[in-house]
């Protein structure tokens, strides 16, 4: 029987859904009653608790939560409300969850999350321990090299078996598909897909280092493809391309899309930037002003990822995670982010992820140094430096792009000093 005297265990989930958040409120809950603690999930995010109201909770039993675990989708819902933007907001979140009773906070959610939760912790004094949970399908968290966070391995299966299908529809149809894969900032998601699916190209933000991009180069990248693929004696083909080249993308060429908006957590909501559309038309009009004639659909991809039901991976790793951040918090820890490495539960300090500057958690990003991206790329069909070696090597690309051969070099030789450090 649960003490109602004692603080009580409270969980909230924070910015976009993932596959497996079901798991976590699941195992939290069954873990902390089992132990003698009342559970309080908390609706919509940080959403009314910044607000002050305290009306929008629910109380958990494992009657609730002893099946949903293998469900997408998140029983408490989620919200991307960031109460670290105002004194005002950060205080209503604390008195909030003090009247609740609420003593041990579980978190789940991405970069952004994990920061309001390393806020919590500070600003209530040691009255409110807590543990988090990282949730996000871009994979881009500062976890050990090889652990992925939870959801991401759903979403590359179902981005996978959604390009295969869209792979064989171009070669059926004889066109080119430009897909758009989420990823904020990383392209972990898109390269994941497009290497585990066989996409023909796959373009993902960290190939340009930590310089600007134009839409030019992106989409010069695409019809170096496409040329390449006419070349080879193929008129299909599918992109990858990750959202997250969109925040590469120079002002100029934001503005070139249109006006951008932000989110609450001052990002550019990369799904209002329609990236795939641009490029289709860009790349479409340079061909066909050389009598090229090229069917090309733009399509985006992640809505349809993230509320997926969990595959056996991620029904089986959330499960650790929430067991373990109980179980963290009942050994007297706090602050920090919950991770099994090897089966075993290793909590990280939220110091240790969190940029000593900014105090914002860290990016972790795809290594284009690494063997993993240069297989991907070995397997790329895009414009390399040895199709520049010279004429006899790009005269067929230049046929292909019915361009002389001198146009066809000033045109797209500059690609082939990607990727770069």
């Amino acid at each position: 029987m649960a003490n109602s005297d004692k603080p009580k265990f409270g969980i909230v989930v924070g910015g976009g859904p993932a596959p497996g958040l079901n798991g976590v409120i699941s195992a939290a809950t069954i873990e902390a009653i089992n132990n003698g603690y009342e559970v309080v999930g908390i609706m919509d995010g940080f959403k009314w608790l910044a607000q002050g109201d305290t009306s929008h909770v629910v109380n958990l039993t494992i009657e609730d939560v002893s099946r949903v675990h293998i469900r997408g989708g998140s029983i408490l819902r989620t919200a991307r409300t960031n109460p670290t933007k105002s004194e005002e907001m950060m205080n209503n979140v604390i008195s909030s969850l003090q009247a609740l009773n609420i003593g041990h906070l579980i978190t789940i959610g991405g970069d952004d999350t994990a920061y309001t939760s390393s806020q919590v912790n500070d600003k209530a004094a040691g009255q409110v321990a807590t543990a988090h949970v990282p949730k996000t399908i871009d994979n881009d968290l500062p976890l050990p090299p090889s652990i992925p966070t939870f959801g991401y391995e759903t979403a590359r299966q179902e981005g996978h078996h959604i390009i295969k299908n869209m792979s064989e529809d171009a070669r059926t149809t004889g066109r080119w598909y430009f897909v758009v894969a989420m990823g904020r900032t990383a392209g972990h998601l898109a390269l994941g897909i497009g290497k585990s699916a066989g996409a023909t190209v796959t373009i993902i933000p960290e190939e340009f280092g930590s310089r600007d991009v134009s839409i030019r180069e992106v989409c010069d990248i695409l019809e170096g493809s496409i040329i390449k693929r006419i070349a080879n004696g193929n008129d299909f083909g599918v992109a990858v391309i990750a959202e997250g080249v969109a925040s590469r993308l120079t002002e100029d060429a934001l503005k070139e899309i249109g006006e951008v908006e932000l989110d609450e957590h001052g990002h550019v909501r990369l799904s209002e930037v329609d990236l795939g559309e641009v490029c289709k038309n860009v790349v479409r009009k340079s061909l066909a002003e050389r009598g090229i004639d090229m069917t090309i659909v733009s399509k985006d991809l992640g809505y349809e990822l993230r509320c997926a039901d969990p595959n056996p991976f991620d029904a089986e790793y959330t499960r650790d995670l929430g067991y373990g951040a109980v179980k963290f918090l009942l050994q007297g820890g706090t602050a920090a982010m919950i991770t099994i490495q090897g089966g075993v539960l290793k909590p990280i300090r939220f110091h240790e992820i969190q940029d000593p500057e900014t105090h914002r958690t860290r990016v972790r990003l795809v290594d284009v140094h690494g063997e993993s991206y240069e297989v991907a790329r070995k397997y790329m069909i895009r414009l390399e430096p040895e199709d520049f070696e010279d004429e006899v090597t790009y005269g067929p690309l230049a046929e292909a792009a019915k361009m002389s051969v001198e146009d066809f070099s000033k045109r797209f030789s500059y690609l082939k000093g990607t990727p770069q450090a």
